[in-house]
């Protein structure tokens, strides 16, 4: 999910058995299945909005390896490693869709709007030209987050009631093109609300910076109370869940949240330090007004739990796991981002907008230290 808040710009010793937390078990994943899931009855013809982003890679590629016949739709800024046999089509979606005109697909995916009226103009062209046009929405359409346990059936907001708030603003827009979508489509649309996306390819530094500051080990500052609960999806797991729903001619709205159940953040950390480094030693900082003002509010998938985000990470999955979405297990996903993250180019690795950065780490370290 794209982020909502402002990250804060690019480690001194405490005793590890007084501030170490206890080892807490990962609720298991279960194991994905030896054999490949069965091919799809039939081929599809499928255009996508993006494909070069995030989330369009793994999913283009998912898609060709299953037999269907991938088109992307781009502005040609952005290159990614696709197969030779996808399509590719330049245009531009704010009004520039002229070489869509005429032609049919069995599906659309947009993977690529955030404007309603792009999304507008979109279906508009195409409900007569496709079979099932799936949207890639957001868990921030049920922002503000005021009690936990959002599922499909919730109310969202597609009117905005604070125009200095850029989570609703966000969470309002994702909103409005989901209506869209499903206005015009019926039972022929797709909408998928996926909390924050992680793993290879990531366009953000949110995440990476968990398996790259475990990997370098020492005192390692885990913000948050020790109840806190967090929630992520991996890239990879989404887009396979994407191409699911499609292939099983499924219509309605899913939440595409992971884990399949609820883990807190030492679960998270636990799994993500034995994946990486289990010589890292995790100092918990559990009190929020100290982090607050050490300016640690977030560091995904972790996020601070009070007023509009006090219940944030507690959506519920139910409907998107009873409809086919499996989850690989979380160790998987912080090794694989570890491995990839060496292939970003060097001047981004260099200037990473990580959401705690060394110095902040060492000074809340040592002002904790010496509070303790």
């Amino acid at each position: 999910m794209p982020t909502r808040r402002r990250f804060l710009a690019l480690t001194a010793a405490l005793p590890a058995a007084a501030c170490r937390p206890r080892a807490t078990a990962v609720p298991p994943e279960p194991p994905r299945p030896l054999i490949p899931p069965e091919p799809p009855s039939r081929p599809l013809t499928m255009l996508v909005f993006g494909g070069t982003g995030f989330i369009g890679p793994h999913l283009v590629r998912h898609a060709v390896a299953r037999g269907h016949s991938v088109t992307i739709f781009t502005r040609g800024r952005r290159k990614a490693d696709l197969p030779d046999s996808v399509e590719r089509l330049l245009g531009d979606r704010d009004g520039q869709l002229g070489v869509l005109e005429g032609r049919r697909w069995d599906v659309v995916v947009d993977d690529s709007a955030t404007r309603p009226e792009w999304v507008q103009q979109s279906t508009q062209l195409l409900k007569d030209q496709v079979g099932r046009y799936l949207y890639t929405s957001s868990t921030g359409v049920y922002y503000p987050y005021l009690k936990p346990g959002a599922d499909e059936t919730w109310p969202v907001r597609t009117e905005p009631s604070d125009p200095e708030d850029g989570s609703e603003a966000y969470g309002v827009a994702k909103a409005r093109c989901e209506r869209e979508v499903l206005q015009t489509f019926g039972e022929r649309g797709l909408v998928v609300r996926p909390t924050y996306i992680v793993g290879p390819g990531d366009t953000t530094d949110r995440f990476p910076y968990w398996p790259v500051r475990l990997q370098r080990g020492g005192d390692v500052l885990a913000p948050g109370r020790r109840d806190d609960p967090v929630q992520l999806i991996d890239v990879r797991d989404l887009a396979e869940f994407m191409l699911r729903l499609l292939e099983d001619g499924r219509s309605g709205i899913y939440n595409a949240v992971g884990p399949r159940e609820p883990i807190t953040m030492p679960q998270f950390l636990e799994a993500a330090r034995a994946a990486v480094n289990p010589e890292a030693r995790l100092v918990w900082v559990d009190d929020y007004a100290f982090l607050e003002a050490h300016g640690i509010t977030d560091a995904v998938p972790w996020v601070m739990l009070k007023g509009n985000d006090l219940g944030h990470m507690s959506t519920r999955n139910a409907r998107a796991v009873a409809a086919g979405l499996r989850f690989r297990p979380l160790a998987d996903t912080v090794r694989d981002t570890l491995a990839w993250w060496p292939t970003v180019p060097a001047e981004r690795r260099d200037a990473a907008q990580f959401a705690i950065s060394p110095e902040q780490e060492a000074k809340a370290l040592a002002d904790w230290r010496a509070r303790s």
